[in-house]
């Protein structure tokens, strides 16, 4: 995951910011967390297979592993963390796990439109946690 991140970095870097900032048709965002144990922010390159209203939904998916990714680890933490999407400017957010009824309503689209992660779920016993990232009033 984080030879993924590093590469998907320097391909934004080397198009000078034009590209990268769409995959699939989701929009990629850069969420920044503030490490649990060191306090040092830590940022990831993340997809968001789909938005309400102003919130932007990230799958903690991990490839299917059977651990959570350390950025979901983090904000469950701390839930303020800093976005950039799709290459505009870098503002905070508060990040909440998705309770069980945005769960129910969101995996189905989740799943449905891109079934990759249908495939990841498969993979794993834990339930694979959503997470809105809503911006601060």
């Amino acid at each position: 995951m984080k030879a993924m991140n590093g590469i998907h970095r320097l391909w934004q870097r080397l198009s000078f910011g034009r590209a990268g900032w769409n995959i699939s048709g989701m929009p990629v965002i850069e969420l920044t967390t503030t490490g649990r144990k060191s306090g040092v922010k830590r940022s990831t390159m993340l997809t968001s297979p789909v938005q309400v209203n102003d919130s932007y939904v990230v799958v903690a998916s991990r490839g299917g592993s059977d651990e959570h990714p350390a950025w979901f680890l983090n904000l469950r933490d701390d839930a303020r963390v800093e976005v950039v999407i799709e290459g505009g400017p870098r503002h905070d957010r508060l990040a909440h796990v998705a309770n069980p009824e945005e769960r129910a309503i969101l995996w189905p689209q989740i799943t449905a439109k891109y079934p990759n992660y249908a495939g990841y779920q498969k993979k794993t016993q834990r339930e694979i946690p959503l997470v809105l990232l809503t911006p601060v009033p």
